[in-house]
C-alpha cells in the first residue's frame, strides 16, 4: 500500500480530549476540516476553520443528530477506492471529494451503561454513525487513515511530520484497532441488551477486553501473556486496582490475587486469606486484619512464604508489619493507611495494591473457561449458606462453637480446589487438602497438614461434595473432626451417618455442592 498523502480530515469525536490540539496541526499543515455538530463547534471556538458535514452532504442534520453523516457525500468520500478510476471519477460526477483522514470515537454507550442509566438513556447513547464511518474507513484503509482513539493522536502527527503523509503498514494497524474499537462497543451492547430481556445465555456470547498490561510471561517463560479488563462496565477487581509499589505483577500474581480476593469477599468479619497457586493456604477471620492474618498464617507458614494475601479491610501499621515478617509477593487490600504504607516501603520488591472497594462476584458475569475449540460459560458460584438452610443428618447437632466454624469452613472449601477438604478450628484453617484425585487422600493431605501445629484439635472438617463412602469422613475424625459439613446426596449417605454417630460427632448437610475444577 503506498503513502497517502492527507488533504481532507472528517473529525466527529464525543471524547474531545486532545480534539483541538489535533485540528491545529493537520490545519496547520493545509488539511480540509470537515466535522459535525458539538466537535464543529469546539474547533470554532478555539478558532479553527472547519467545514459543517452539512455543507458537504447538502443536507440538514435531522432528528436531533441522529441523522448527519448517513450520507454518499460522506461515506462515498470515504469508501471510494484511490487507484481505481472509475470510484474518482464517479465522485468528480457528483461533485465530491475523497476524505483521507476519519478521526471518530463513539457516544459513550460504556460509561452511560456504568453509570447505570435508565434503559432510555442507555439506549439514546447507542452510536450508528459513527460506526458506520469506523467500519467503512477501515474497510477501505488502502487509501483512508481512521484513528478512533485520543490517544493515537500523537502518533499520527508524528507520521505526518516524518513521512508527509501516512504509510499502509501504519493504516492497516488503525484499522485494526477500528474494527476492535466496534466490536466491543456491539459486545458492550448485546451484553447490556441480553440481560435486559433476561437471556442468560444468549444464542452468541461476545467477549470484549481492553489490554491493560502487557506481562513479561505467562503462567511460564516460553508462554506470552497479557492483562485485559472487561469492556463495557465499570472497572471493578483487579481492573480497578491501583499498584502502589513493587516489581511489575506477574501472570501468576494477578491469578493468584484475584483467587485472594474472590475469597476474601466471602466474610463479613476482617478477614485474610494467603493463597499460593490459587489454593488457600491459609484463610482466617478475627478482631482485626493483624489478628487474622496471624492465625491465617499460623495454618501453613511454610506453604505462605512468597504467597500472596488478601484482606477485605483497609491496611494498618499494626497488619503491614505482622505481613511483613515473611516474603510475600503480592499485598491487596481496600485501602493502606500512611503508617503501613511506610512499613511496606522498606520491602520495595513486595507489590502492594489498593481498591476503592472489594469486588462483588455477583455482579462479575459468567465465569470463562475456554476449550480447544470453544469456551464454556456458567454462573458464578455466589451460593451463599444460611444457617436455616442446614439439615443434621446426625443424632447430635452441632453446638453454637462448631457451627461457627462449620459455616467458616464451608466458604473457605468454597475456593479450595476439587476434590477439597478444609479443617477449621476457631475462625481459622488448621488444614487445607486440595486438588486430589480421592477425597480420602484430601483429608489426609489436610489432616497433615494440621498435624504441624498445635491447638489443630478439636476442630471441624467441610468437604466440597459429598463423602461417598465413610471412609473420607473417617480419616477426619482420626484428625480430630467432632464436626462435618457437606452437600448430602450420596446413595451410602446413611453409611456416612453410621459412621458420624458411632463416633458422637455431629454433621449437617447443606445440599450445595462446591466443585472448583
Amino acid at each position: 500500500m503506498p503513502l497517502r498523502p492527507i488533504r481532507r480530515a472528517l473529525l466527529s469525536v464525543s471524547d474531545k480530549t486532545g480534539l483541538v490540539e489535533l485540528a491545529r496541526e493537520l490545519a496547520a499543515r493545509g488539511v480540509e476540516l470537515v466535522s459535525t455538530g458539538g466537535t464543529a463547534r469546539a474547533l470554532r471556538e478555539a478558532g479553527i476553520a472547519v467545514r459543517d458535514v452539512s455543507a458537504v452532504t447538502g443536507a440538514p442534520e435531522i432528528l436531533d443528530g441522529r441523522v448527519k453523516t448517513l450520507h454518499p457525500g460522506v461515506h462515498g468520500g470515504i469508501l471510494a477506492k484511490r487507484d481505481e478510476p472509475a470510484h474518482m471519477s464517479t465522485l468528480e460526477e457528483h461533485g465530491l471529494a475523497p476524505i483521507d483522514l476519519v478521526v471518530v470515537n463513539l457516544y459513550p454507550f460504556e460509561a452511560t451503561l456504568a453509570a447505570g442509566a435508565d434503559f432510555g438513556t442507555c439506549v439514546e447513547q447507542i452510536d450508528v454513525g459513527g460506526p458506520a464511518m469506523i467500519r467503512a474507513a477501515a474497510k477501505n484503509h488502502d487509501g483512508v487513515a481512521v484513528v478512533v482513539d485520543p490517544a493515537d493522536y500523537k502518533e499520527l502527527l508524528a507520521e505526518l511530520a516524518r513521512k508527509g503523509g501516512t504509510e499502509g503498514a501504519f493504516r492497516r494497524r488503525l484499522a485494526a484497532k477500528a474494527f476492535a474499537r466496534t466490536a466491543a462497543y456491539d459486545a458492550a451492547i448485546h451484553t447490556w441488551l441480553a440481560r435486559e430481556i433476561g437471556e442468560e445465555f444468549p444464542e452468541r456470547i461476545v467477549l470484549a477486553g481492553e489490554r491493560r498490561q502487557r506481562l513479561r510471561y505467562g503462567e511460564n517463560p516460553h508462554q506470552r501473556a497479557a492483562f485485559y479488563a472487561a469492556s463495557g462496565a465499570r472497572p471493578t477487581g483487579l481492573a480497578a486496582a491501583t499498584q502502589l509499589q513493587g516489581k511489575e505483577l506477574s501472570y501468576n500474581n494477578l491469578n493468584d490475587t484475584d483467587a485472594a480476593l474472590a475469597l476474601v469477599t466471602e466474610f463479613d468479619e476482617p478477614a485474610v486469606a494467603i493463597i499460593k497457586h490459587a489454593n488457600p493456604c491459609g484463610v482466617a477471620v478475627g478482631g482485626s486484619i493483624a489478628e487474622a492474618y496471624r492465625k491465617a498464617l499460623a495454618s501453613d507458614p511454610v506453604s505462605a512464604f512468597g504467597g500472596i494475601v488478601a484482606c477485605n479491610r483497609p491496611l494498618d501499621q499494626e497488619a503491614a508489619t505482622e505481613i511483613g515478617r515473611i516474603f510475600t509477593e503480592v499485598v491487596v487490600a481496600p485501602g493502606v493507611d500512611e503508617a503501613a504504607k511506610a512499613v511496606f516501603a522498606a520491602k520495595p520488591n513486595l507489590r502492594l495494591l489498593t481498591l476503592d472497594e472489594l469486588p462483588d462476584p455477583i455482579t462479575m458475569g459468567h465465569d470463562i473457561k475456554w476449550l480447544m475449540g470453544g469456551f464454556l460459560a456458567q454462573d458464578r458460584d455466589t451460593a451463599r449458606l444460611q444457617p436455616t438452610q442446614l439439615h443434621v443428618a446426625t443424632r447430635r447437632a452441632p453446638t453454637e462453637e462448631e457451627l461457627a466454624d462449620l459455616l467458616f469452613a464451608w466458604k473457605v472449601v468454597k475456593h479450595v480446589k476439587s476434590n477439597a477438604i478444609v479443617l477449621a478450628r476457631g475462625g481459622a484453617t488448621v488444614g487445607i487438602g486440595m486438588g486430589q484425585t480421592s477425597r480420602v487422600d484430601a483429608v489426609h493431605l489436610a489432616a497433615h497438614r494440621a498435624a504441624t501445629q498445635a491447638g489443630s484439635r478439636p476442630c471441624v472438617v467441610a468437604s466440597d461434595a459429598f463423602f461417598p463412602f465413610p471412609d473420607g469422613l473417617l480419616a477426619a475424625i482420626e484428625a480430630g473432626a467432632t464436626a462435618a459439613i457437606q452437600p448430602g446426596g450420596s446413595v451410602r449417605d446413611h453409611e456416612v451417618i453410621e459412621a458420624a454417630d458411632k463416633a458422637g460427632i455431629a454433621m449437617v448437610f447443606t445440599g450445595i455442592r462446591h466443585f472448583r475444577h
